[in-house]
Protein backbone atom coordinates (compact mmCIF):
# COMPACT_ATOMS: atom_id res chain seq x y z
CA UNK A 1 0.00 0.00 0.00
CA UNK A 2 1.33 3.58 -0.15
CA UNK A 3 1.42 5.75 2.61
CA UNK A 4 1.13 9.59 2.07
CA UNK A 5 2.17 11.83 4.99
CA UNK A 6 0.70 15.31 5.02
CA UNK A 7 2.28 17.64 6.89
CA UNK A 8 1.46 20.75 9.04
CA UNK A 9 1.20 23.34 6.27
CA UNK A 10 2.38 27.34 6.54
CA UNK A 11 -0.73 28.99 8.32
CA UNK A 12 0.19 32.61 7.00
CA UNK A 13 1.45 36.02 9.05
CA UNK A 14 4.75 34.16 10.02
CA UNK A 15 3.22 31.54 12.12
CA UNK A 16 5.59 28.83 13.47
CA UNK A 17 3.57 26.36 15.42
CA UNK A 18 -0.26 25.19 15.70
CA UNK A 19 -1.33 23.33 18.78
CA UNK A 20 -3.95 20.69 17.93
CA UNK A 21 -7.32 21.57 19.25
CA UNK A 22 -9.48 18.88 18.05
CA UNK A 23 -8.79 15.49 15.47
CA UNK A 24 -12.25 15.08 13.38
CA UNK A 25 -11.13 11.57 12.24
CA UNK A 26 -9.47 8.91 13.88
CA UNK A 27 -7.10 6.25 12.35
CA UNK A 28 -9.40 3.49 10.15
CA UNK A 29 -11.73 6.10 9.02
CA UNK A 30 -12.00 6.96 5.09
CA UNK A 31 -10.99 10.94 4.01
CA UNK A 32 -12.09 12.33 1.02
CA UNK A 33 -10.08 14.96 -0.16
CA UNK A 34 -10.13 18.39 1.25
CA UNK A 35 -12.19 16.35 4.26
CA UNK A 36 -11.14 18.56 7.21
CA UNK A 37 -8.84 16.29 9.54
CA UNK A 38 -8.54 18.11 12.31
CA UNK A 39 -8.75 21.80 14.27
CA UNK A 40 -5.82 23.49 14.87
CA UNK A 41 -5.41 26.47 16.98
CA UNK A 42 -2.64 29.84 16.15
CA UNK A 43 -1.97 32.07 17.61
CA UNK A 44 -4.78 34.26 15.30
CA UNK A 45 -7.43 31.59 15.45
CA UNK A 46 -8.74 28.38 15.19
CA UNK A 47 -9.01 26.72 11.95
CA UNK A 48 -9.96 23.70 10.23
CA UNK A 49 -7.16 21.56 8.52
CA UNK A 50 -8.48 19.63 4.94
CA UNK A 51 -6.63 16.47 3.84
CA UNK A 52 -4.86 16.90 0.91
CA UNK A 53 -4.92 13.09 0.06
CA UNK A 54 -8.21 10.36 0.12
CA UNK A 55 -8.14 7.50 1.69
CA UNK A 56 -8.01 5.50 4.97
CA UNK A 57 -6.33 7.18 7.96
CA UNK A 58 -3.21 5.15 9.20
CA UNK A 59 -2.17 7.63 11.73
CA UNK A 60 -2.31 10.59 13.37
CA UNK A 61 1.15 12.64 14.55
CA UNK A 62 -0.03 14.01 17.64
CA UNK A 63 -2.61 13.50 20.35
CA UNK A 64 -4.93 16.93 21.22
CA UNK A 65 -3.33 19.44 22.92
CA UNK A 66 -0.03 19.03 21.82
CA UNK A 67 1.91 21.73 19.79
CA UNK A 68 3.34 20.92 16.29
CA UNK A 69 5.70 22.71 14.33
CA UNK A 70 4.74 23.36 10.94
CA UNK A 71 6.52 21.31 8.50
CA UNK A 72 5.79 18.51 10.58
CA UNK A 73 4.20 15.32 9.91
CA UNK A 74 0.50 15.84 11.01
CA UNK A 75 -1.66 12.75 9.30
CA UNK A 76 -0.86 10.01 7.39
CA UNK A 77 -3.12 8.67 4.80
CA UNK A 78 -3.41 5.08 2.87
CA UNK A 79 -4.35 5.51 -0.46
CA UNK A 80 -4.84 2.38 -1.26
CA UNK A 81 -2.54 2.34 -4.16
CA UNK A 82 0.08 -1.14 -5.02
CA UNK A 83 3.66 0.31 -4.67
CA UNK A 84 5.40 -0.79 -8.04
CA UNK A 85 8.46 -3.23 -8.08
CA UNK A 86 8.99 -2.31 -11.34
CA UNK A 87 12.09 -0.37 -11.97
CA UNK A 88 11.99 3.27 -11.25
CA UNK A 89 10.97 5.59 -14.00
CA UNK A 90 13.37 8.52 -15.19
CA UNK A 91 14.31 10.84 -12.30
CA UNK A 92 13.81 8.54 -9.75
CA UNK A 93 16.55 8.34 -7.52
CA UNK A 94 18.88 5.24 -7.79
CA UNK A 95 18.96 2.62 -4.92
CA UNK A 96 20.34 3.43 -2.26
CA UNK A 97 20.37 7.05 -3.11
CA UNK A 98 19.36 9.44 -0.04
CA UNK A 99 16.06 9.90 -1.93
CA UNK A 100 15.10 6.74 -1.46
CA UNK A 101 13.72 6.72 2.10
CA UNK A 102 10.58 6.55 3.43
CA UNK A 103 11.01 10.39 3.89
CA UNK A 104 12.55 11.19 0.58
CA UNK A 105 9.41 9.09 -1.31
CA UNK A 106 7.17 11.00 0.80
CA UNK A 107 8.71 14.30 -0.05
CA UNK A 108 8.57 12.96 -3.87
CA UNK A 109 5.10 12.08 -3.77
CA UNK A 110 3.80 15.50 -2.32
CA UNK A 111 6.25 17.27 -5.38
CA UNK A 112 4.05 14.95 -8.02
CA UNK A 113 0.46 14.86 -6.37
CA UNK A 114 -1.65 17.24 -8.56
CA UNK A 115 -5.21 15.81 -7.32
CA UNK A 116 -5.01 16.43 -3.67
CA UNK A 117 -4.83 19.84 -1.99
CA UNK A 118 -2.15 20.39 -0.49
CA UNK A 119 -1.77 24.48 -0.28
CA UNK A 120 0.37 25.50 2.43
CA UNK A 121 -2.74 27.86 3.31
CA UNK A 122 -5.92 26.99 5.14
CA UNK A 123 -9.21 27.14 3.40
CA UNK A 124 -8.79 27.72 -0.84
CA UNK A 125 -9.52 23.36 -1.49
CA UNK A 126 -7.80 21.86 -3.91
CA UNK A 127 -7.10 24.14 -7.13
CA UNK A 128 -9.19 23.34 -10.55
CA UNK A 129 -5.15 24.05 -12.39
CA UNK A 130 -2.05 23.78 -10.58
CA UNK A 131 0.56 26.24 -12.35
CA UNK A 132 4.11 23.94 -10.75
CA UNK A 133 4.45 20.43 -8.37
CA UNK A 134 6.61 22.52 -7.10
CA UNK A 135 6.45 22.02 -3.28
CA UNK A 136 8.84 23.47 -0.02
CA UNK A 137 10.81 20.87 1.32
CA UNK A 138 10.07 19.37 4.35
CA UNK A 139 11.75 20.66 7.52
CA UNK A 140 14.94 19.65 8.48
CA UNK A 141 15.17 18.03 4.89
CA UNK A 142 19.06 18.99 3.01
CA UNK A 143 18.62 21.26 0.28
CA UNK A 144 18.81 19.35 -3.27
CA UNK A 145 21.79 20.96 -5.48
CA UNK A 146 21.20 20.90 -9.17
CA UNK A 147 23.95 18.80 -9.80
CA UNK A 148 22.87 15.79 -7.27
CA UNK A 149 21.25 12.50 -9.15
CA UNK A 150 18.31 13.59 -7.01
CA UNK A 151 17.56 16.98 -8.08
CA UNK A 152 13.93 17.83 -9.25
CA UNK A 153 14.63 19.60 -11.96
CA UNK A 154 18.08 21.19 -13.73
CA UNK A 155 16.26 24.34 -13.95
CA UNK A 156 16.25 24.54 -9.93
CA UNK A 157 18.90 27.02 -8.93
CA UNK A 158 21.36 26.67 -5.85
CA UNK A 159 19.57 27.81 -2.23
CA UNK A 160 21.66 30.65 -1.81
CA UNK A 161 20.46 32.39 -5.14
CA UNK A 162 16.89 32.34 -4.39
CA UNK A 163 15.77 35.53 -2.98
CA UNK A 164 14.58 35.08 1.40
CA UNK A 165 11.08 33.60 1.97
CA UNK A 166 9.06 35.81 4.05
CA UNK A 167 5.41 35.51 3.63
CA UNK A 168 4.50 38.33 6.63
CA UNK A 169 4.91 41.92 6.14
CA UNK A 170 5.41 42.45 9.40
CA UNK A 171 8.67 40.27 9.42
CA UNK A 172 9.60 42.35 7.09
CA UNK A 173 8.81 45.57 9.12
CA UNK A 174 10.44 44.42 11.97
CA UNK A 175 13.52 43.43 10.31
CA UNK A 176 13.74 47.02 8.65
CA UNK A 177 12.89 48.98 12.06
CA UNK A 178 15.87 47.03 13.41
CA UNK A 179 18.16 48.20 10.44
CA UNK A 180 18.43 44.40 9.25
CA UNK A 181 18.72 43.33 5.86
CA UNK A 182 16.61 40.34 5.53
CA UNK A 183 18.42 38.18 2.79
CA UNK A 184 21.21 38.05 5.52
CA UNK A 185 18.59 36.66 8.29
CA UNK A 186 18.50 33.09 8.35
CA UNK A 187 15.04 31.35 8.28
CA UNK A 188 14.25 28.50 10.36
CA UNK A 189 10.63 27.79 9.06
CA UNK A 190 9.75 25.69 6.42
CA UNK A 191 12.19 26.07 3.04
CA UNK A 192 14.04 28.80 4.81
CA UNK A 193 11.19 30.46 5.49
CA UNK A 194 12.29 33.88 7.67
CA UNK A 195 9.79 34.44 10.78
CA UNK A 196 9.26 36.98 13.43
CA UNK A 197 11.67 34.62 15.57
CA UNK A 198 14.28 34.54 13.54
CA UNK A 199 14.37 38.53 12.97
CA UNK A 200 14.07 38.89 16.92
CA UNK A 201 17.19 35.96 17.25
CA UNK A 202 19.05 38.28 14.69
CA UNK A 203 18.26 41.33 16.86
CA UNK A 204 19.54 39.95 19.88
CA UNK A 205 22.94 38.44 18.18
CA UNK A 206 23.65 41.76 16.69
CA UNK A 207 23.65 43.39 20.21
CA UNK A 208 25.49 40.77 22.02
CA UNK A 209 27.44 39.01 18.91
CA UNK A 210 29.75 37.08 21.52
CA UNK A 211 26.52 35.39 23.22
CA UNK A 212 25.15 32.75 21.14
CA UNK A 213 20.99 32.91 21.03
CA UNK A 214 19.41 30.17 23.41
CA UNK A 215 16.85 27.83 21.93
CA UNK A 216 13.79 27.99 24.15
CA UNK A 217 11.38 25.21 23.81
CA UNK A 218 7.90 25.18 23.10
CA UNK A 219 6.40 25.79 27.12
CA UNK A 220 4.27 22.82 28.57
CA UNK A 221 0.45 23.63 27.73
CA UNK A 222 -0.44 22.45 31.56
CA UNK A 223 0.51 24.80 34.72
CA UNK A 224 3.16 23.48 36.77
CA UNK A 225 3.66 23.46 40.31
CA UNK A 226 7.02 24.94 41.16
CA UNK A 227 6.88 25.43 44.98
CA UNK A 228 9.60 27.74 44.13
CA UNK A 229 10.39 31.26 46.74
CA UNK A 230 10.01 34.44 45.02
CA UNK A 231 13.38 36.11 46.23
CA UNK A 232 11.49 39.86 45.96
CA UNK A 233 7.67 38.84 47.91
CA UNK A 234 9.31 36.00 50.01
CA UNK A 235 6.41 34.06 48.63
CA UNK A 236 6.21 30.61 47.59
CA UNK A 237 5.24 30.27 43.99
CA UNK A 238 1.69 28.20 43.69
CA UNK A 239 2.17 27.51 40.36
CA UNK A 240 3.13 28.59 36.79
CA UNK A 241 1.19 29.23 33.41
CA UNK A 242 2.58 28.75 29.83
CA UNK A 243 1.61 31.51 28.05
CA UNK A 244 -0.09 30.37 24.83
CA UNK A 245 1.02 30.88 21.64
CA UNK A 246 -2.04 33.54 21.50
CA UNK A 247 -1.56 35.10 24.92
CA UNK A 248 1.87 35.60 23.37
CA UNK A 249 1.06 37.13 20.16
CA UNK A 250 -1.47 39.57 21.83
CA UNK A 251 1.27 40.71 24.62
CA UNK A 252 3.78 41.55 22.39
CA UNK A 253 0.90 43.80 20.58
CA UNK A 254 -0.38 45.61 23.35
CA UNK A 255 3.71 45.72 24.30
CA UNK A 256 4.40 47.55 20.67
CA UNK A 257 1.30 49.90 20.96
CA UNK A 258 2.22 50.98 24.30
CA UNK A 259 6.12 51.40 23.09
CA UNK A 260 5.62 53.21 19.71
CA UNK A 261 2.53 55.25 19.70
CA UNK A 262 2.09 58.40 21.72
CA UNK A 263 -1.58 57.73 22.86
CA UNK A 264 -4.30 60.47 24.11
CA UNK A 265 -7.76 60.02 25.43
CA UNK A 266 -10.28 61.80 25.40
CA UNK A 267 -13.99 61.12 26.90
CA UNK A 268 -17.70 62.20 26.51
CA UNK A 269 -20.83 61.45 28.63
CA UNK A 270 -24.15 60.37 26.11
CA UNK A 271 -27.60 61.04 26.68
CA UNK A 272 -28.30 57.91 24.77
CA UNK A 273 -32.20 57.92 25.71
CA UNK A 274 -33.39 58.40 22.24
CA UNK A 275 -31.30 55.81 20.76
CA UNK A 276 -32.71 53.11 23.64
CA UNK A 277 -36.34 54.18 22.68
CA UNK A 278 -35.06 53.29 19.19
CA UNK A 279 -34.42 50.42 19.82
CA UNK A 280 -37.16 49.38 21.56
CA UNK A 281 -39.00 50.28 19.29
CA UNK A 282 -37.97 47.67 16.81
CA UNK A 283 -37.28 44.65 18.84
CA UNK A 284 -36.30 42.65 15.73
CA UNK A 285 -34.42 45.59 14.30
CA UNK A 286 -30.72 46.35 14.71
CA UNK A 287 -29.01 46.03 17.78
CA UNK A 288 -27.59 49.35 19.65
CA UNK A 289 -24.11 48.33 18.87
CA UNK A 290 -24.76 47.84 15.18
CA UNK A 291 -25.93 51.37 15.13
CA UNK A 292 -22.95 52.96 17.31
CA UNK A 293 -20.92 51.07 14.53
CA UNK A 294 -23.12 52.86 11.50
CA UNK A 295 -22.24 56.53 13.50
CA UNK A 296 -18.82 55.28 13.64
CA UNK A 297 -18.13 54.63 10.30
CA UNK A 298 -19.83 57.97 9.23
CA UNK A 299 -17.54 59.59 11.61
CA UNK A 300 -14.38 58.12 9.95
CA UNK A 301 -15.90 59.46 6.55
CA UNK A 302 -15.82 62.33 8.44
CA UNK A 303 -12.51 62.64 9.65
CA UNK A 304 -10.54 60.09 7.11
CA UNK A 305 -6.80 60.31 8.89
CA UNK A 306 -8.40 58.62 12.44
CA UNK A 307 -8.83 55.48 9.82
CA UNK A 308 -5.23 54.80 8.94
CA UNK A 309 -1.82 53.82 10.10
CA UNK A 310 1.70 55.73 9.92
CA UNK A 311 4.79 54.69 8.50
CA UNK A 312 7.25 55.29 10.38
CA UNK A 313 9.83 53.94 7.82
CA UNK A 314 8.71 56.46 4.89
CA UNK A 315 7.38 59.38 6.79
CA UNK A 316 4.03 58.78 5.99
CA UNK A 317 0.47 59.12 7.12
CA UNK A 318 -1.95 56.46 5.39
CA UNK A 319 -6.21 56.48 5.14
CA UNK A 320 -7.79 53.75 3.61
CA UNK A 321 -10.63 53.94 1.32
CA UNK A 322 -12.96 51.76 2.90
CA UNK A 323 -13.28 50.58 6.51
CA UNK A 324 -12.56 47.52 8.20
CA UNK A 325 -14.15 48.06 11.49
CA UNK A 326 -12.55 46.10 14.49
CA UNK A 327 -14.88 44.73 17.33
CA UNK A 328 -13.18 43.80 20.36
CA UNK A 329 -15.02 40.24 21.54
CA UNK A 330 -14.06 38.77 24.74
CA UNK A 331 -13.97 34.71 24.41
CA UNK A 332 -12.72 31.78 26.05
CA UNK A 333 -9.09 32.22 24.63
CA UNK A 334 -9.09 36.03 25.51
CA UNK A 335 -9.46 39.20 23.96
CA UNK A 336 -9.70 39.63 20.04
CA UNK A 337 -10.28 42.31 17.77
CA UNK A 338 -12.21 40.96 14.38
CA UNK A 339 -12.77 43.12 11.68
CA UNK A 340 -16.15 43.30 9.76
CA UNK A 341 -14.43 44.06 6.13
CA UNK A 342 -15.94 46.29 3.73
CA UNK A 343 -18.26 48.13 6.86
CA UNK A 344 -18.62 51.46 5.01
CA UNK A 345 -20.82 49.65 1.90
CA UNK A 346 -23.07 48.05 4.62
CA UNK A 347 -26.72 49.59 6.17
CA UNK A 348 -27.05 49.29 9.70
CA UNK A 349 -29.53 46.09 9.53
CA UNK A 350 -26.52 44.52 7.53
CA UNK A 351 -23.83 45.33 9.83
CA UNK A 352 -25.84 44.02 12.49
CA UNK A 353 -26.23 40.79 10.70
CA UNK A 354 -22.50 40.55 10.25
CA UNK A 355 -21.57 42.08 13.58
CA UNK A 356 -23.92 38.61 14.79
CA UNK A 357 -21.97 36.33 12.71
CA UNK A 358 -18.58 37.91 13.57
CA UNK A 359 -18.51 37.97 16.91
CA UNK A 360 -20.04 33.87 17.37
CA UNK A 361 -17.23 32.79 15.00
CA UNK A 362 -14.80 34.64 17.08
CA UNK A 363 -16.23 32.92 20.07
CA UNK A 364 -15.73 29.89 18.01
CA UNK A 365 -12.48 31.04 16.92
CA UNK A 366 -13.57 30.50 13.68
CA UNK A 367 -12.85 34.07 11.95
CA UNK A 368 -11.08 33.95 9.28
CA UNK A 369 -7.20 35.30 8.96
CA UNK A 370 -8.28 38.21 6.93
CA UNK A 371 -10.94 39.06 9.62
CA UNK A 372 -8.95 38.59 12.43
CA UNK A 373 -5.72 41.12 10.96
CA UNK A 374 -7.78 43.56 8.66
CA UNK A 375 -9.07 45.79 10.88
CA UNK A 376 -8.06 49.74 9.89
CA UNK A 377 -10.26 50.61 13.37
CA UNK A 378 -11.72 49.04 16.62
CA UNK A 379 -14.98 49.37 18.14
CA UNK A 380 -14.76 48.39 22.05
CA UNK A 381 -18.25 47.77 23.70
CA UNK A 382 -17.10 47.38 27.04
CA UNK A 383 -20.27 48.29 28.64
CA UNK A 384 -21.11 44.30 28.00
CA UNK A 385 -19.15 43.47 31.00
CA UNK A 386 -20.60 46.55 33.10
CA UNK A 387 -17.97 48.85 32.77
CA UNK A 388 -18.53 52.41 32.43
CA UNK A 389 -15.37 53.85 31.24
CA UNK A 390 -11.61 52.85 29.54
CA UNK A 391 -8.57 53.67 28.23
CA UNK A 392 -7.68 51.62 25.89
CA UNK A 393 -4.89 50.36 24.63
CA UNK A 394 -4.80 50.97 20.50
CA UNK A 395 -4.43 48.08 18.75
CA UNK A 396 -1.80 48.42 16.91
CA UNK A 397 -1.11 49.28 13.76
CA UNK A 398 -4.07 51.36 13.94
CA UNK A 399 -4.54 54.54 14.93
CA UNK A 400 -7.34 55.23 16.85
CA UNK A 401 -9.75 52.70 19.33
CA UNK A 402 -13.49 54.01 20.54
CA UNK A 403 -15.00 52.61 23.61
CA UNK A 404 -18.97 52.55 24.80
CA UNK A 405 -19.47 51.96 28.58
CA UNK A 406 -22.64 50.70 30.06
CA UNK A 407 -25.69 52.81 29.43
CA UNK A 408 -27.66 53.61 32.86
CA UNK A 409 -29.86 55.52 34.31
CA UNK A 410 -28.91 58.77 35.94
CA UNK A 411 -29.99 62.36 36.79
CA UNK A 412 -29.87 64.79 34.00
CA UNK A 413 -30.83 68.44 33.06
CA UNK A 414 -33.04 68.11 30.18
CA UNK A 415 -34.38 72.05 29.72
CA UNK A 416 -33.76 73.52 33.00
CA UNK A 417 -35.29 70.23 34.32
CA UNK A 418 -33.78 67.11 36.31
CA UNK A 419 -34.84 64.07 35.08
CA UNK A 420 -33.77 60.24 34.59
CA UNK A 421 -31.76 59.83 31.18
CA UNK A 422 -29.98 56.49 29.64
CA UNK A 423 -26.45 57.64 29.88
CA UNK A 424 -23.50 56.27 28.66
CA UNK A 425 -19.44 57.25 27.83
CA UNK A 426 -17.73 57.47 25.15
CA UNK A 427 -13.62 57.04 25.73
CA UNK A 428 -11.70 57.63 22.55
CA UNK A 429 -7.73 57.12 22.67
CA UNK A 430 -5.91 58.07 19.64
CA UNK A 431 -2.50 58.52 18.05
CA UNK A 432 -0.99 61.99 18.62
CA UNK A 433 1.01 61.80 15.26
CA UNK A 434 -1.91 61.12 12.95
CA UNK A 435 -4.06 64.43 14.38
CA UNK A 436 -4.64 67.08 17.48
CA UNK A 437 -7.07 66.87 20.08
CA UNK A 438 -9.61 69.49 17.69
CA UNK A 439 -9.50 65.92 14.78
CA UNK A 440 -10.50 63.45 18.08
CA UNK A 441 -13.06 65.68 19.34
CA UNK A 442 -14.47 66.74 15.99
CA UNK A 443 -14.99 62.62 15.74
CA UNK A 444 -16.24 62.47 19.24
CA UNK A 445 -19.36 64.51 18.63
CA UNK A 446 -20.21 62.94 15.30
CA UNK A 447 -20.53 59.83 17.39
CA UNK A 448 -22.38 61.35 19.79
CA UNK A 449 -24.41 63.76 18.45
CA UNK A 450 -25.95 60.80 16.40
CA UNK A 451 -26.57 59.08 19.09
CA UNK A 452 -28.08 61.62 21.12
CA UNK A 453 -30.28 62.26 17.81
CA UNK A 454 -30.71 58.77 15.90
CA UNK A 455 -33.49 59.73 14.13
CA UNK A 456 -31.71 62.96 12.20
CA UNK A 457 -28.43 61.10 12.37
CA UNK A 458 -30.06 58.56 10.09
CA UNK A 459 -31.36 60.66 7.87
CA UNK A 460 -28.71 61.94 6.73
CA UNK A 461 -26.78 58.73 6.21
Amino acid sequence: MSIRTFDLPDLGEGLTEAEVVRWLVAVGDTVAVDAPVAEVETAKSIVEVPSPFAGTVSALHGEEGAVLAVGAPLISVDDGAAVSAAAPSSGAAPAGAPGTSPEGERYREEERAGTGSGNVLIGYGTPEHRATGRRRRPRGRPPVRPDSPTAPSPATPPESTRPPLVTSPLVRQMAREAGLRISEVSGSGPGGLITRADVRAAIEAAKTPAEPVPVIPVAPTAPAATGATDPRTGLTESRRVPMSGFRRTVAESLSRSRREIPEATVWVDVDATELVRLRQSDPEGPGLLSYVARFVVAGLRAHPELNGLVDTERGELVQYDGVNLGLAVQTDRGLVAPAVLGAHRMTTAELDREIRRLTAAAREGKASPAEMTGGTFTLNNYGSLRVDGSAAIINHPQVAILGLGRIMDRPWIVDGELTARKITQLSFAFDHRVCDGGTAAGFMRVVADAMENPAKAIAQL
